[in-house]
Formats: C-alpha cells, sequence, structure tokens
C-alpha cells in the first residue's frame, strides 16, 4: 500500500488553487469536473501521482466555506483489491463504511473505512495493466 492524496473541502476552487501553485509551489496535475453529481476535483502537488502523494481539492457546487472541522475530507491508500481489503479490514474488527464499488460517474473502484476517531481512509483499487 501506499498513501496517495489528502483531500480537502474548499470554498473557491481557483483561490485555492492559485494558493497552492503560486503561493507553495506546487503544480497542478488534472482537474475534474461533475456537475451531475455537483462537485469538481484539482488535484496539486509537488511530483507526479505516480511519485508520491498529492492533495486533491474538492469543491462542492454551492458551498462557498466550511467549518475548521468539516474541512478534512479523507485520506487515500491504493490496494491492489479493493474487495480483499474489506474483507481483511472487516475481519480485523476494522468498520468498512462503503463496500468496494465503481465510483458514482465514474468506473474506478473505491471503498471507504472508518479509523476508531471516525477518520474516513479510502481504498482505491489499483487499475490492472492492459
Amino acid at each position: 500500500m501506499r498513501l496517495l492524496h489528502t483531500m480537502l473541502r474548499v470554498g473557491d476552487m481557483q483561490r485555492s488553487v492559485d494558493f497552492y501553485t503560486k503561493i507553495m509551489g506546487m503544480k497542478l496535475l488534472r482537474t475534474t469536473d461533475r456537475p451531475d453529481q455537483k462537485y469538481s476535483l484539482s488535484f496539486v502537488g509537488y511530483a507526479p501521482e505516480s511519485e508520491q502523494a498529492v492533495i486533491e481539492l474538492t469543491y462542492n457546487y454551492g458551498i462557498d466555506k466550511y467549518d475548521l472541522g468539516g474541512g478534512y475530507g479523507h485520506i487515500a491508500l491504493e490496494v491492489p483489491d479493493a474487495a480483499a481489503a474489506c474483507a481483511r479490514i472487516k475481519a480485523a474488527g476494522g468498520k468498512v463504511t462503503r463496500d468496494a464499488g465503481p465510483v458514482k460517474g465514474g468506473t474506478t473502484v473505491i471503498a471507504f473505512v472508518e479509523d476508531p476517531d471516525g477518520y474516513k481512509i479510502e481504498l482505491i483499487e489499483r487499475k490492472q495493466a492492459a
């Protein structure tokens, strides 16, 4: 396993991208807009996602600010098989809050687990080489 990204909810996507790229020196690596699901994503980091963990900035349409406690989203871990990881976590007494399956609006297989304090951890299934 390896750490993939940390997600932060933002109230203004361009303001946040500008901060991370212009002030912090990161690169804008990729963006996704999902109007049907009412959110947009921007991934920023110092190196490509294949090389190191990055930050996922998430703008939920119509929400321009969050309480500090509600701004944190989740960390993500790459796994070879999300369903097998969920089974292993459940067997060990862990809490799976979303079983493995495709992300809404896409095909990537994900799952979510919760740590003892309630922090979310996303499991993202590694895509098989074609």
